[in-house]
């Protein structure tokens, strides 16, 4: 496993701020609980049978939905996850890092088994954005290894943005803006081992990867994205079930 081993942990309040701005990212160790993890599995499937179902119905076909391991707008499908975007223990975990405004904008989940294999490259959210500034909570659903792809983060890199080359991925992979190999120091990375209900907290340009899942187990990630209600952005049309989840915002009038 190359990179440091130590993973800089954190609970709500200064230090997990501190350690924030220094690294772009902190864990937070049992944010939920095994059993609620469980829980969001179980929803995640059936939100994934419904839309398998409806994509039929459209006459596609059930394979395509989240044909690349990611299935994009938890939140927009499910009352379920509206109550997880606002949950007070998220929330304080993020109040540190964005200010008492908080607004959800979308979530995701991301999983990983023996048919989606492959590993995330290197690269930023940001550019795949734009506008402010966001912080994405990463939640391991799974435990997550460097056997099963777990994440790896270069800390400090959120200090400014990389150049990404645009790529056409493979069949069945994402990421068409990504670091080329060699173009980032993994003897600089940290590699972020998670049990199920921790947490990942990183910004937008912090340059993250995942490894390859080769145990042939699952590993699933819910990943939901944040900003601070308090600065306008831009308009997106991913964030369907985008919504102010802590505070009231100053300024609404968008760019």
């Amino acid at each position: 496993m190359s990179g440091r081993n130590e993973v800089r942990d954190g609970k709500p309040g200064n230090d997990l701020g501190r350690a924030f701005a220094e690294d772009g990212f902190v864990k937070v160790e049992g944010l939920f609980t095994t059993d609620e993890v469980a829980g969001f599995k179980e929803e995640i499937r059936g939100i994934l049978d419904a839309a398998r179902k409806e994509a039929v119905a459209r006459g596609g076909a059930a394979e395509a939905v989240a044909a690349d391991g990611v299935f994009v707008g938890l939140a927009a499908h499910s009352d379920f996850f509206r109550r997880v975007a606002r949950d007070e223990r998220l929330l304080d975990a993020l109040e540190p890092v964005l200010g008492h405004d908080i607004e959800f904008l979308s979530d995701k989940v991301v999983f990983k088994a023996a048919n989606v294999d492959y590993g995330s490259p290197w690269h930023q959210d940001w550019p795949y954005w734009e506008g402010t500034h966001k912080i994405s909570v990463w939640i391991a659903l799974d435990p997550a290894t460097p056997e099963n792809g777990c994440l790896k983060l270069l800390p400090g890199s959120h200090r400014g943005a990389a150049r990404h080359a645009t790529e056409t991925p493979a069949p069945g992979e994402g990421f068409t803006l990504r670091l080329r190999p060699g173009e980032v120091d993994e003897s600089q990375a940290v590699t972020v081992p998670a049990a199920p209900g921790d947490a990942v907290l990183f910004h937008d340009l912090t340059l993250h990867a995942s490894y390859p899942n080769r145990s042939g187990r699952d590993r699933w990630a819910l990943i939901s994205t944040y900003r601070s209600a308090s600065e306008p952005d831009l308009k997106y049309d991913w964030a369907v079930a985008a919504e102010v989840v802590r505070g009231a915002r100053e300024d609404a009038s968008g760019a």
